[in-house]
């Protein structure tokens, strides 16, 4: 792959690159109770969104949904022409709607994805306290953007938990350095029952719409302005890149 051209929002080598997580709700699990989330909540794969008695599988209410997809082509021409005219987001402090992380570390998408999961919405109320993840969210909400990835890229109890969940794979990890074309993105419900699509690549999070009290990312309207749109533009181009996948943080089964 070429190096990425100036308006890239990728991050260029040379800064520092972790091994990328691999796509399993297992090892996802792991790495959040690790850094302090309460072990009533996990990661569940979502192996339908058009078939219910599959859907129904999935435990509710859905805190967070984590959505990944190949960065295609047709995907790129779709951020820039929607990023165009956007300001890079400022937002810091306890009035955010959501917590949004900037990505600076290569290779850490699925990182990136699931913190914004656990620090965002009603999983929020399941950090247990003086845990890392505790320290980490409230560290991280009264900073701007750049100072506040700065926090993410120089803490050593993230790099040591994702160090550990990465090694728990069970297909051959790439290497940290690897060029890697999957990418992750987390759609979040906030207090105010707005649905926010979190990627760190992008210039801060995106207001999706408006969702009802007891609809959660899982909900038909939910998945309609989130993970379903994603899809259609791949299938709309013919031949588009349709490699998707889905997981829930949702109460955990055990």
């Amino acid at each position: 792959m070429t190096e990425a051209p100036v308006d890239s929002p990728d991050v260029p080598k040379g800064r520092k690159a972790f091994v990328p997580l691999e796509n399993n709700p297992e090892v996802m699990t792991s790495l959040v109770h690790k850094l302090g989330l309460s072990p009533t909540l996990a990661f569940h794969d979502v192996y339908s969104i058009s078939d219910p008695e599959l859907l129904a599988f999935v435990p509710r209410p859905a805190s967070a949904l984590l959505l990944v997809f190949p960065v295609s082509k047709n995907y790129e021409a779709f951020r820039m022409q929607e990023d165009a005219d956007r300001p890079e987001y400022q937002g810091k402090g306890a009035d955010e709607p959501v917590i949004w992380y900037k990505q600076t570390i290569r290779n850490a998408c699925g990182l990136i994805g699931i913190l914004h999961a656990v620090s965002n919405g009603s999983a929020r109320e399941f950090i247990e306290s003086d845990s890392d993840l505790q320290k980490l969210v409230k560290d991280a909400t009264p900073l701007a953007p750049i100072e506040r990835a700065e926090l993410l890229y120089n803490s050593q109890a993230l790099e040591t938990a994702h160090q550990s969940a990465a090694s728990q794979g069970q297909s051959n990890a790439p290497g940290a350095e690897d060029d890697i074309d999957l990418h992750y993105v987390c759609f979040v419900k906030d207090a105010k029952n707005r649905l926010w699509e979190m990627d760190g690549r992008r210039k801060g999070p995106l207001n999706r719409g408006l969702l009802s009290d007891n609809e959660d990312v899982l909900s038909e309207k939910a998945l309609d302005l989130g993970p379903r749109l994603f899809m259609q533009r791949e299938s709309e181009t013919g031949g588009g890149e349709l490699r998707f996948s889905l997981i829930s943080l949702a109460p955990s089964m055990d």
